[in-house]
């Protein structure tokens, strides 16, 4: 289901970048999937459908109408989590990592499961994840799995803890803070994705979020 804000019955505040880029901090719309936990987004490559992992498997969407197409349930080594989701180059598959690294591939048309891949561990060596831009400090886990910063103009976006998002400036400096009293879990990170003209968020109780970005 999606819901859409009314701009004429909400205040909605920016954050400007010094590049002229603004940032809207009230959502103008949302898709709501249940009591889940959003944990990774991926948009199709047509840009219709948007793909939301979290901590009891997957599902894709319609973008537009947040009708739900398919659910996809993860379960590799006992885990039901997914920490990373994706499309191949035409939309046709989606993939989905859990805890253990293991891939499993699923028909996007049919949300049939089309093989499981258990022996490559898709998780980079040292080499590959500096060439990919992420934190070394973290664990090969974690460092791999990240969708938690994103970049608008010269502002930067960062997922910290109780599932806030915190927009910076480039002086580093915490200019505005995007906080949800619906999360219940202090160490959720929100997955951020940037696409187009939108940042899109997940929620800990089962929702992503649409920012407007100019």
């Amino acid at each position: 289901m999606i819901l859409r804000t009314s701009l004429m019955a909400t205040l909605i505040f920016v954050v400007h970048s010094i590049t002229g880029q603004t940032i809207a901090t009230t959502p103008s719309r949302t898709i709501k999937i249940g009591k889940a936990e959003v944990t990774a987004l991926a948009i199709a490559p047509k840009g219709d459908r948007v793909l939301v992992g979290t901590n009891n498997g997957a599902a894709l969407y319609e973008l537009e109408s947040g009708k739900k197409v398919h659910a996809f349930a993860y379960g590799e080594d006992g885990a039901t989590a997914v920490y990373h989701v994706g499309f191949n180059d035409n939309g046709e598959f989606v993939v989905l990592i859990g805890p253990s690294g293991k891939r499993t591939v699923w028909s996007a048309a049919d949300g049939h499961q089309e093989k499981v891949i258990t022996p490559h561990r898709w998780i980079p060596d040292p080499r590959q994840v500096k060439a990919m831009g992420l934190e070394m400090s973290n664990s090969a886990f974690d460092r791999f799995y990240q969708q938690q910063e994103a970049k608008v103009g010269d502002l930067t976006l960062r997922a910290v803890k109780d599932g806030k998002v915190e927009i910076a400036g480039p002086d580093g400096k915490v200019q505005h803070t995007l906080s949800f009293p619906e999360n219940k879990d202090q160490h959720h990170r929100a997955p951020l994705l940037l696409w187009q003209e939108q940042l899109l968020l997940g929620t800990d109780d089962g929702r992503v979020l649409f920012y407007d970005v100019r």
